[in-house]
């Protein structure tokens, strides 16, 4: 269900003064040098972070950020300037600046603006960053207190939440005018678990994290995604890695749950799959589009148009709607995603995946939410099929080298598979492969596509912007699990 969309430039023009006279002066200023393509990213962020440690309240901030970033394109060259003063004299010195880049005759010439109009993707009126922050703080507080009540060996408990409304306006020489105010919020609870010391010894420790939220209102946490869902899913990983034992090392079967672990497609896979890397030829993925680079059973989307997703948006930071771009079907790579940039230098389509940290980063290609479709198997079959394995529900943290597809991921939740049954929980699980080569091992692949809980960050050359992930559960016939067993 979409949402009939407000007219998000009217910010810009009524309480920023942004006209559109002023932004066809400075789109001409930053062509006067010459150049291929200019555009203006105007963006303002109000922002609210709440943290409490130890049952206090230990952080609380409220912040807004204004400005405006202008690019110039020169062939594969790129000028950029920015400014936080909305001025006319300091916009026009900015677009002077990122004119630099180019020399000659201006190649392009404004000629009047299209208005980029669509339906919503996300609700504006009732967004959390209109709540009162006794409200969001008694979210953090629930959640503390579901926490310590789980166990008696959840020891320490922190949650957060943190929201913002982003407003963007896009302007561009080739026409382009678009919107977008952006909600998003997130809740996230981190405890340790302790055991009690016994024969002189200090105790294990465990950790376990949790959290979920999106482009949503507060009602969100109402349901059953509520503050205690959350707190008792960190607890309940924390708990039950006290009890897990070493994990085996070596290379065996791999069964991927659904949901978050969807994080290893995303890194091993799809940032290899983004037109820049491609481009520059420095991907696993480069040049192959049209062959099998995985196997048959597996289909790869990226897709920005998913309501209330925490990586969705109704346009991207160049002004184009997204879509839902189809990289992988039935193991055949079939394209990349692309900015604007990229889509004119290799003559490809512009998927509208253009996105941007803030007014201070230039554009390039980016994940929305990126996922594997189902398949026919039933995830207990894909269980009951493996002998001795790993089965992996959660991951941790990562590393992907783009340039060859290698990965090294750790497991926050696995268990052991033996002759066909989950049975014991394993700690000290990673699991290191190659993103292409890994892929192609893929036998079963379950009908429970689930997304992660809304919590996913994802970065790239200093940049951070907020995506989704997600698979169904998923059998691999062979991988390396380093352990210590």
């Amino acid at each position: 269900m979409t949402i009939p969309a407000p007219d998000h430039k009217r910010y810009f023009i009524d309480k920023l003064g942004v006209s559109e006279r002023l932004i066809e002066r400075c789109l001409a200023e930053a062509l006067s040098a010459g150049g291929d393509y200019a555009d203006l990213y105007f963006e303002s962020v109000s922002s609210t972070s709440l943290g409490i440690d130890e049952s206090m309240v230990k952080t609380a901030s409220q912040g807004i950020s204004v400005g405006c970033g202008i690019r110039v394109l020169s062939g594969e060259r790129t000028g950029y300037a920015y400014t936080d003063d909305l001025s006319s004299d300091r916009l026009l010195r900015a677009a002077r600046t990122a004119a630099l880049i180019a020399s000659g005759p201006a190649k392009e010439q404004i000629h009047g603006f299209r208005h980029t109009e669509s339906d919503s993707l996300y609700p504006i009126a009732g967004a959390t960053a209109d709540a009162e922050i006794a409200a969001k703080l008694k979210l953090i507080q629930r959640a503390d207190d579901a926490a310590r009540a789980y166990d008696s060996r959840i020891t320490q408990v922190r949650a957060s939440f943190s929201d913002e409304l982003r407003r963007i306006l896009i302007a561009a020489s080739d026409g382009t005018f678009a919107s977008d105010t952006q909600p998003l919020a997130r809740l996230n609870i981190f405890v340790i678990a302790k055991d009690a010391a016994g024969n002189g010894g200090s105790g294990s420790t465990a950790r376990g994290t949790s959290g979920g939220g999106g482009r949503i209102t507060m009602d969100f946490f109402e349901g059953d995604k509520s503050p205690e869902h959350f707190a008792r899913e960190a607890a309940r990983t924390a708990i039950l890695q006290l009890g897990a034992v070493a994990a085996p090392a070596g290379e065996m079967e791999v069964v991927l749950g659904p949901g978050w672990p969807g994080v290893l497609l995303h890194e091993a896979v799809g940032h290899g799959l983004e037109a820049d890397f491609n481009r520059k030829k420095t991907s696993a993925f480069a040049g192959l589009i049209g062959q099998q680079v995985a196997s048959s059973k597996v289909t790869v989307v990226d897709n920005g148009r998913m309501p209330n997703r925490r990586g969705s948006i109704n346009v991207d930071d160049e002004g184009n709607p997204t879509q839902e771009t189809v990289l992988i079907e039935n193991g055949i790579l079939k394209g990349y995603l692309s900015d604007k940039l990229s889509s004119k230098l290799m003559g490809t389509p512009n998927t509208g995946s253009g996105r941007r940290e803030s007014y201070h980063h230039i554009p390039m290609p980016r994940m929305t939410n990126t996922y594997m479709l189902n398949g026919e198997d039933m995830p207990e079959d894909i269980i009951k099929s493996v002998k001795r394995g790993l089965y992996a529900v959660n991951f941790g943290g990562g590393q992907v080298d783009i340039t060859n597809g290698k990965f090294v991921f750790s497991a926050s939740e696995a268990y052991l598979i033996e002759d066909g049954k989950v049975t014991r929980p394993v700690k000290g699980a990673t699991l290191i492969g190659n993103g292409p080569e890994a892929l192609k091992y893929v036998s079963m692949v379950g009908n429970d596509l689930a997304l992660d809980e809304g919590i996913g960050t994802c970065g790239k050359s200093g940049q951070s912007v907020p995506v989704g992930v997600g698979m169904p559960t998923i059998k691999l016939d062979k991988m390396t699990v380093g352990g210590t067993n």
